[in-house]
């Protein structure tokens, strides 16, 4: 196999779940190839190198080898091999988010804290 699409190949590489939203994503911008926005109906060769964008993530990939068929994670991770800038970029990224969440509570309040709450907002008013 020589070429194949990058809407076929992002989804047998086990980025997204389907085809359709692998096209959607690089409809939207969020996948370059060799730093180039592209189409879905992109041939990719061998060598290649990818930027995917998946929520805080920007993961730079270089394609290893090419499937069109959808297989285990196992095999899918043996299409590509993630660049070691990204993934010094990404894990630092990651504390960085980490450390600014430390401080926020993320409980929800209980039924006597909200009976609280209430009562302090009608006194406010």
């Amino acid at each position: 196999m020589d070429k194949v699409r990058i809407d076929k190949w992002l989804w047998a590489a086990r980025f997204f779940k389907t085809r359709s939203i692998a096209k959607q994503a690089i409809e939207g911008g969020k996948v370059h190839a060799d730093g180039h926005r592209v189409k879905a109906s992109k041939d990719l060769t061998v060598g290649a190198l990818l930027s995917i964008r998946q929520g805080w993530d920007l993961i730079e990939v270089e394609i290893i080898a090419l499937s069109d068929q959808r297989r285990g994670a196992d095999v899918a991770r043996t299409l590509y091999r993630e660049t070691e800038d990204s993934i010094a970029r990404r894990e630092k990224e990651r504390n960085e988010r980490q450390a600014a969440n430390a401080g926020i509570q993320r409980e929800r309040p209980n039924k006597k804290q909200r009976r609280q709450i209430h009562r302090f907002l009608r006194e406010q008013e």
